[in-house]
């Protein structure tokens, strides 16, 4: 068993569906906190809808956010250290949460989505550690790179 993680920063929404299919994703499990975007795509409603017309589940899980408060003292000092540490301190506070989404990862292919395309820099990783060390799935992050290094023919055909 695997829990994905993908960020859409820099994608369309037709890229973002083909790098699920290309993974198998059956459910798209949203950890934002607040799930608005700049993107009109990837706003909760418009992106629950593209999902459910493809066929894939939308779950958001609102606790697996980052809080507010962590967020804010990140964009003013830009310091990252803290903000990991800050998010793991509260991420420990979300035993029921972890659980739950553990529960959803053995019974559905899943991904969990955020903003940032690097997932070095987002709190998803750290959810998708804290699935693993609660029921040991493997953890592989999808990324946008990887798919730009397909010929130019695969990728007509994965974004068509």
């Amino acid at each position: 068993m695997t829990v994905f993680t993908i960020g859409y920063e820099g994608l369309d929404i037709g890229t973002f569906l083909a790098l699920l299919a290309e993974h198998g994703i059956e459910t798209v499990v949203d950890v934002r906190e607040l799930p608005l975007s700049r993107k009109p795509d990837f706003s909760k409603k418009a992106l629950a809808s593209t999902l459910n017309v493809s066929g894939l589940e939308y779950v958001h899980i609102v606790d697996l956010g980052c809080p507010k408060p962590v967020r804010d003292r990140y964009r003013e000092d830009g310091d990252w250290k803290r903000y990991t540490e800050s998010f793991l301190k509260y991420l420990k506070t979300q035993k029921t949460a972890i659980a739950n989404l553990s529960d959803l990862v053995n019974s559905s292919n899943c991904a969990l989505l955020c903003y940032e395309a690097d997932f070095n820099l987002c709190h998803r990783s750290m959810v998708a550690s804290a699935v693993r060390e609660h029921c040991g799935a493997d953890v592989e992050h999808i990324s946008a790179s990887k798919a730009r290094k397909a010929s130019p023919a695969a990728r007509q055909t994965a974004c068509a």
